[in-house]
This record gives C-alpha cells, structure tokens and sequence, in this order.
C-alpha cells in the first residue's frame, strides 16, 4: 500500500495575520436573473411574507450567515436610476436593462432591498451609478437614504413611508467601470477623476463614510494594476477600499489548475497590495488602503454566450450554475486565501446570493436549498472569529498548468480569545491521495477537539437537487482526539475540512 504523503503544520497565538473583520463574509444582490425575483422576493408564494420576502430563502440566510450585502450591482448599476425603486409600486416604470437585456418591472427597489437587509440582520453595501450617472445623482441618493429630514430627498423618503434615515455606511463608486462590457466604459483617468470627485462630496457629507473605488474587473485585462495605480492616484486621500472581482472557471477540464484557484486569488491579492502601497507611498500618505474583493465565486462562466446572446425578457434564468463537491472544496480554498490576507482584505462578497451562481437556489413558487457550495461558506461565517492565525504548512506540492506548483494541503485558522476557541480551515487539493495532517498544539496545551466536519465524496460530480437537496454536505469524523499536545487527521482526496479545538477543560476529547 502506497504511503500517505505527511503535512506538518504548528498554530501558535503569537503568530498572527490580523483580526477576522465580520465584512470579509459578505454576499451580493444584483437585479440579474433570478437573484432578486423568485429568489429573495416572490409575492404570491407559499412562504411570502406580507411584504413579498421568501421566508424559505431568508431562513437560509440566516443559516449561511452572510455579514453584508451589496446592492444593485454589479453591471446593472452603471444604468441604472435609483429613483424608479423608489414610491408606489403601481406608479414606477418598467425600464429596459441594457447590462442583462432584461425588462426590469422596479417591484424591488431600494426600500424593499433595505426592508428585507432589516429582516435578514445584514449590513448594506450599496453600489452609486457613476457609468451612465455622476456626482450629482450619487448626492441625492446619499441624501434619500441618510439625512434626516428637511430636505427635498430625505423629505421623498418620508413621504415613502420610512421616517427614519437608513444611515447606510459602505458605498461603492460605481462598478468594474475598466471593462468595455460596462454601461459607461471609461478610461482610469477619467474614471478615477469622476470617482475622487464623488468620494470628496460625499465625505463632504459624512465624513465616516467608507467608500470603495473599483479596482480592475479581473486580474487578466490588460489594464490590471495600471488601472489601480492611475485611480487610486485620483482618490487615494478620499476613499477607504479598492474593489477586487474575480471568477473561478471550472469548464475547461483541466482540474488540477481549478482545485488550485486560490493561488490565483491569493496572487491578485498580493498584486493589488503592492500597487495600493506604491501608491500610497509615492504621495506620502500613511494610510493604508483595504481591499474589498466584492466579487467572487465558482462561475461556468465559458458556458455563458455573452450579454448579446441574452433575448428581452422580464426576470429570465440566467447563469444557475449547479454546483459540484469539487466546486465546494474550490470555494473552501477561496475562503481560506480571503482569512489568509485578513490583514488587508476587510470586505468580500460571494456573487451571488440566490439562483445567480448562488449557494442558495429556488423554484418559482416551489423550493429553495442549498448548493454544495453553501457548506462551507456557512461554516467559516460562523466559526471564523478572532485572530487570523499565520499557518505554513510544510506540504508535498502539486503541479498545475496554471499555476504551477501549489502546496497540497491549502489552510489557515482563527483564534477567539474570548472564547477560547481555535478552528483549522483545511483543503485538500490533490486529486488521487489523502493526506496525513499532524498538527502541533504545544501552544494550545488544553486543547481538545469540540468538532471535525469534512465534505468530500467518492463521486466529487456530486450536487445537490430540488429532489436531493441533502446529497451534499459536511459530515462529523468522531473520535477525532489531541494527544500531548499534537492532533494528527487524514484529509481525503478533493476535501474541505474544518476542526474546532477548545481549550476548555470541560471540552473533552471526542468530535461531536
């Protein structure tokens, strides 16, 4: 029998990255498809409640645990006009969406949008049209949505129904405004000198607001880290993060490679760090800017004909990608890169949140559940907390045509103090082999095991149905114990893992 290949990794409470920020868990919401109707909002169905919210969907939500949403868009936003969103659904007018060619009915809009964030206990993260709008439009919207009253926007939102201001904190300007896709296409100077422009007046408003200016749409345009460095000269002294997209592409057949996604993301990262900190240092300013990656997940996106395949049509099924047990390892990987980088990422959002390349998916009028890819975003929202802890494994390496050689076993973990609980986020990457895990706990020395998860499966094409809606998902590895300081696991091939250590004395010794 052929021997297991051995990692040896040590979790130590002085070596640290930087602090879980809850925002790094965040999820998207964009009118496109099925995301917003059908998906989170379907008057008329069995769980809607008076206000039209799928009561299924938000339980799910509450179980996957995204921290922050961001709303509209995505391309929809560079055409879009908030006030069609807003007032008596009977008076707004059906537009056309030139971003998904689509008839957009404004049922939803945005007093529905902060209606449901309410219900769900998410932070919004709304997204300014600074493609086919500007400064001018972006002002009016803040002061609809955050002056108290007096004035001739917060005074609209009254007469809407909402007295209170929304006092939403978190802005983007605009979105992937680099791509000629984009309603609104420009070139870095002058998106970066419309951006500076928004982000002063606006902070003119509020001061505390944190603003996000957009960063490249994807690591492999031509314009990537120029494009960053031209904005960011713009807006440096006015805004708080640089915007990251990027998007995992499984169709081509070549495994290895995509099980290896996140030395893509974790080389972006790295990339746009480096160019914020150039920056940053060429005009002597000492702040740091933060990375907001308010896009990413697994996306078939080669299966996608493009916007000009699309026929008009109101609310059409578009991009409902079905997600694998490999494509729920990958987004496992990608998790751990976005801990791995908590130092400076502070913002992510899985795109989408419903039916849009979404971990929750839904019938009209009939189901919802979860996609593989639901397990373990939902596990790392809910016991990533504390302190990134800095993790190195010494691992055999796999080669990739993309990537080159990656180290098998991918991992980080977190450290909450207070409760004095540790979690181990492990994925496997190889295909064919297990690997034997020995993990050194001296600094730890009352930990015990409190739970051992692991989702893998013999058919790693396995997904999750309306009809199988449970096919997928982590299982409990019992009797998982701590000896004298050391913890020693078997990952299975194509697995993500998750091992929740105590240091309580009462924990025990058994995974439960």
């Amino acid at each position: 029998m052929p021997k297991v290949p051995t990692v040896r990794l040590t979790l130590d409470p002085g070596f640290r990255v930087g602090a879980v920020d809850r925002r790094l868990f965040g999820s998207f919401v964009e009118h496109m498809g099925r995301s917003v109707y059908t998906g989170i909002y379907e008057p008329g169905h069995p769980a809607a409640d008076p206000e039209g919210f799928r009561t299924d969907v938000l339980a799910l939500v509450g179980e996957l645990g995204p921290t922050v949403i961001r709303y509209p868009g995505g391309n929809f936003v560079s055409g879009y006009r908030w006030e069609d969103g807003v007032g008596p659904v009977e008076q707004r007018p059906s537009r056309l969406d030139l971003a998904w060619r689509s008839v957009e009915s404004n049922a939803f809009g945005l007093n529905e949008f902060m209606a449901w964030t309410a219900k769900a206990g998410v932070e919004p993260m709304l997204a300014v049209n600074l493609g086919t709008r500007g400064t001018t439009e972006a002002l009016e919207l803040l002061e609809y949505t955050n002056y108290p009253s007096g004035t001739a926007r917060s005074d609209l939102r009254r007469t809407h129904g909402v007295a209170d201001p929304y006092d939403v904190r978190m802005w983007c300007l605009g979105n992937e405004l680099d791509g000629p896709w984009q309603m609104g296409h420009k070139t870095a100077d002058e998106y970066g000198r419309l951006a500076a422009e928004t982000a002063r007046a606006m902070k003119r408003f509020d001061a505390g607001l944190e603003l996000v200016a957009c960063g490249s749409s994807n690591a492999g345009m031509d314009t990537f880290a120029s494009w960053e460095a031209t904005v960011l000269e713009h807006t440096y002294p006015f805004v708080d993060y640089v915007s990251l997209h990027a998007y995992y592409d499984p169709s081509d057949g070549d495994t290895d490679s995509f099980l290896a996604s996140a030395a893509g993301m974790d080389e972006m990262i790295d990339s746009v760090v480096a160019t914020a900190d150039h920056v940053g240092a060429k005009l002597r300013d000492t702040k740091k800017i933060k990375l907001s990656f308010d896009e990413w997940n697994v996306w078939y996106q080669s299966r996608f004909g493009g916007e000009s395949s699309l026929q008009w049509q109101p609310v059409p099924e578009l991009i409902e990608d079905v997600y694998d047990v490999t494509d729920a390892v990958v987004v496992g990987s990608l998790l751990i890169t976005l801990l791995r980088h908590a130092d400076r990422v502070g913002v992510a959002c899985q795109a989408q949140l419903a039916n849009v390349i979404g971990p929750i998916m839904t019938r009209p009028g009939g189901p919802a559940w979860r996609q593989t890819i639901f397990h373990p975003f939902a596990r790392t929202a809910r016991h990533a907390r504390g302190t990134v802890l800095r993790v190195e494994p010494d691992s055999p390496v796999l080669e990739t045509a993309k990537y080159g050689a990656v180290p098998a076993l991918w991992a980080t973990a977190t450290h909450d103090e207070d409760s004095g609980e540790i979690v181990l986020f492990a994925v496997n990457r190889g295909r064919t082999d297990p690997l034997s895990v020995t993990v050194d706990l001296r600094a730890f020395p009352a930990a015990r095991v409190a739970e051992h998860l692991v989702l893998s499966d013999a058919d790693t094409t396995a997904a999750n149905t309306a009809e199988q809606p449970d096919r997928v998902r982590p299982r409990a590895v019992v009797d998982t114990k701590t000896d004298d300081g050391t913890l020693t696991v078997e990952l299975p091939a194509v697995s993500w893992t998750m091992i929740r250590l105590s240091t309580h004395a009462s924990a025990g010794g058994t995974a439960n």
